[in-house]
């Protein structure tokens, strides 16, 4: 036995970006994703984000189904594109895949449906997240495989244990997104951990699968871009600032409160009670949505009956954009990094400004 055999491969962040970015040939560095969103991600951002030369994520809809409605959208979005600009065109004559990406949740989504959109539109990319058992991914893998064998998998984890088990499955990943406890939505509810710490251990523990990686969680700017790079990341996923896009598919009051909202730490929190106010319900006892906090969760602490802080809520919703704020009571899903969004701005100046945010922090480390 060698000493070598007790040594990780070593990872090569500027190769895995670059092996990365091939993929996807429209694309620049640094490479800027949109996450997908439930709802809200929807084609035009989606197709803007990717335009821009990042990769954008059309998001889970209502129902499975729904997906292939957004996907035929996007492929008529990407035409005009393909008329209006050169972009698209340095696609390849022969792939067929749409520049554009669709996500998954396991748990709630229908595997024939989501295959079948997959099988259609073929979108370049598959973003599957929270799944029931482990055992979930290989095989919504392998049957999107099957289908769309160009199609890219992406897994979204949020611990360095779910990491580990990725590089165990038969179906591996093509990019594997870590999430930091940061995040806004879905995260892990009580054994998550802040991006700063998470990403080097989770590179460190699959650094032989020469798996891509990619940063998520509390980016919103080129600072936190940079930062990512630095840690080693081949890309950036971001949620919140996205919210906050002329793009998004969401409404007024929603989208005022982003901007409005500082302090996370303080200000949001992690909390099914909006879940459970909406009906939503089902999702692994792993995962906990952060929020932005309004009156539903203050009366909640304070003890107000839930069956109260409903009726609430659904008046809430026939109250338009005033349902949202500090004093609405409508679900505000965001990130710790509300405190950096202080603008709706399109979602190509989006992209430019944590592009151009991120090498010049870098350059202006002077190493």
């Amino acid at each position: 036995m060698n000493v070598n055999d007790f040594i990780e491969t070593p990872r090569d962040p500027v190769n895995m970006a670059t092996k990365l970015l091939s993929r996807y040939s429209w694309a620049s560095k640094p490479f800027v994703i949109s996450a997908p969103m439930r709802v809200m991600s929807g084609p035009a951002l989606a197709v803007a984000v990717s335009r821009a030369g990042g990769l954008g994520f059309i998001g889970p809809g209502i129902k499975t189904i729904d997906v292939s409605v957004d996907l035929e959208e996007a492929s008529a979005l990407i035409q005009k594109t393909r008329v209006s600009s050169s972009i698209f065109n340095s696609l390849p004559s022969q792939n067929s895949l749409l520049p554009v990406g669709v996500g998954f949740q396991l748990w709630g989504d229908k595997l024939t449906d989501a295959v079948a959109a997959v099988e259609k539109y073929k979108p370049c990319a598959a973003w599957l997240y929270a799944p029931i058992d482990t055992k979930d991914y290989d095989e919504w893998s392998r049957q999107i495989r099957q289908v769309s064998p160009q199609t890219q998998i992406w897994i979204q984890i949020g611990t360095l244990g779910e990491a580990k088990q990725l590089v165990q499955i038969s179906q591996k990943p093509d990019v594997i997104v870590v999430q930091g406890s940061e995040s806004g939505g879905h995260g892990r509810a009580t054994d998550g951990m802040g991006l700063m710490s998470l990403f080097p251990e989770v590179a460190d523990a699959v650094a032989s699968s020469q798996i891509p990686l990619v940063a998520a969680g509390g980016i919103a700017d080129g600072r936190g871009a940079a930062a990512a790079l630095c840690l080693g990341a081949s890309g950036v996923a971001m949620g919140t600032r996205f919210l906050a896009a002329d793009e998004t598919r969401i409404s007024h009051g929603y989208q005022n409160e982003i901007v409005r909202a500082s302090d996370g730490a303080v200000n949001t929190t992690r909390t099914l009670l909006y879940n459970h106010l909406r009906g939503t319900f089902g999702w692994p006892a792993a995962y906990s949505p952060r929020t932005v906090i309004n009156r539903s969760f203050v009366e909640h602490q304070e003890g107000t009956p839930f069956e109260e802080l409903k009726g609430l809520h659904d008046k809430a919703l026939k109250a338009g954009d005033d349902g949202w704020g500090p004093n609405g009571r409508l679900a505000t899903y965001a990130g710790a990094s509300i405190g950096l969004v202080h603008n709706v701005a399109s979602a190509e100046d989006i992209v430019r400004e944590v592009q151009e945010g991120a090498v010049k922090r870098i350059q202006s480390l002077g190493f």
